[in-house]
């Protein structure tokens, strides 16, 4: 199960992501740098009360919305995710991927 802060972070990407925001134009609209961020949107850190208003009113919503999980995000979303997690990987560990998927693939069938 998620914890609270992977489930903030979460919602706070989703809702990034939702208004089109890149983490580099988000993490300069709260003063903030993107490494920092995208910490917290993986719910590897936390953050301050401050922060976390800085973020709500970046994000043209309230602190309140930002722990509101019962909404999921897009296919397009996740998908993106996806890629922005195969882009970290060297060749070999991609062709490892590629493999997984493909038997996944198969199974399903």
């Amino acid at each position: 199960m998620p914890t609270l802060k992977e489930k903030l972070g979460a919602r706070i990407r989703e809702l990034r992501k939702s208004l089109g925001l890149s983490q580099e134009k988000l993490a300069e609209l709260i003063d903030m740098d993107k490494p920092n961020l995208s910490n917290i949107e993986r719910g590897k850190r936390f953050m301050t009360a401050e922060t976390l208003e800085k973020i709500a009113n970046a994000l043209k919503t309230t602190e309140r919305e930002l722990f509101n999980f019962n909404k999921t995000e897009p296919e397009k979303y996740l998908r993106q995710d996806i890629i922005d997690i195969l882009d970290a990987f060297e060749e070999k560990d991609l062709k490892f991927i590629l493999e997984i998927i493909s038997s996944y693939k198969k199974l399903k069938k």
